[in-house]
């Protein structure tokens, strides 16, 4: 049944106009983006031959490329995440889904793995960019697996904490400011970190940008998993448990 229910989840969004306009806007934006990239490499290439433990293309074109975005998809997941459960209070779908002989658990994977297909479409369809360098230079490949798991994490991340917000209201609009504070708040929180001389580890630990950083530079940390799988598994119980108390009432 979770696999039902994320095939009406995925089927869904590819029946409303958003999902393509942000497949099309993210392409479009990055696309540019990648190919201003690969002509300053291009312009690059006579100086930095010269230089000893030069960056590669990876390095120059592709990170930077990746962490911008990152941050268009902090802007974007909230729009995808906030009907997932707003939208069903609003239409009173939810209550006939709860009354379904399923689990609340079985609810919100179907609904949360519905959302993660839609986020790999998204990131394979990126990643053709980076790919693409191999019909003319030799990327390095040990980062761009690299970078395409981080970017999977940090979105499935992403899912997760929008899928617990939509929870809460029937509001898409608040659901999707509530969810883009949240992400901004994670993303950012390591600046606070910098002014407080106690603490700062643990800020800089909650930072979703520094873990992201990391991955970006091709450095896979069992630290960044756990962190990303610690999210996840923390805002689907929280989403389970909200709506096991709304079934209650």
């Amino acid at each position: 049944m979770i696999w039902v229910i994320a095939r009406r989840e995925v089927g869904a969004m590819f029946l409303s106009p958003m999902a393509w306009i942000i497949l099309a806007v993210m392409q479009t934006i990055l696309g540019y983006l990648f190919l201003t990239n690969l002509d300053s490499f291009f312009l690059l290439q006579p100086q930095l031959i010269q230089l000893a433990n030069t960056p590669g293309v990876t390095d120059i074109v592709i990170t930077p490329l990746m962490q911008v975005a990152a941050i268009i998809l902090l802007m974007v997941m909230p729009l995808l995440t906030m009907r997932s459960f707003a939208d069903e209070k609003r239409n009173r779908t939810l209550s006939l889904l709860m009354s379904a002989p399923l689990s609340m658990t079985e609810i919100v994977l179907g609904k949360y793995l519905g959302l993660f297909l839609f986020v790999v479409i998204l990131v394979s369809m990126l990643m053709l960019m980076p790919l693409s360098l191999y019909l003319g230079t030799s990327p390095d490949a040990g980062k761009l697996l690299s970078i395409y798991i981080g970017m999977l994490l940090l979105l499935a991340a992403f899912a997760a904490i929008g899928l617990y917000l939509s929870s809460l209201t029937e509001n898409q609009t608040i659901a999707a400011m509530s969810t883009f504070g949240v992400l901004l708040m994670l993303w950012i929180i390591d600046w606070l970190g910098a002014s407080v001389s106690n603490g700062h580890s643990v800020l800089a630990y909650l930072s979703i940008l520094n873990h992201h950083q990391s991955m970006l530079e091709g450095v896979f940390k069992s630290s960044d998993i756990a962190y990303y799988l610690i999210i996840i598994t923390g805002f689907l119980v929280l989403t389970i448990r909200q709506l096991d108390r709304e079934r209650l009432l």
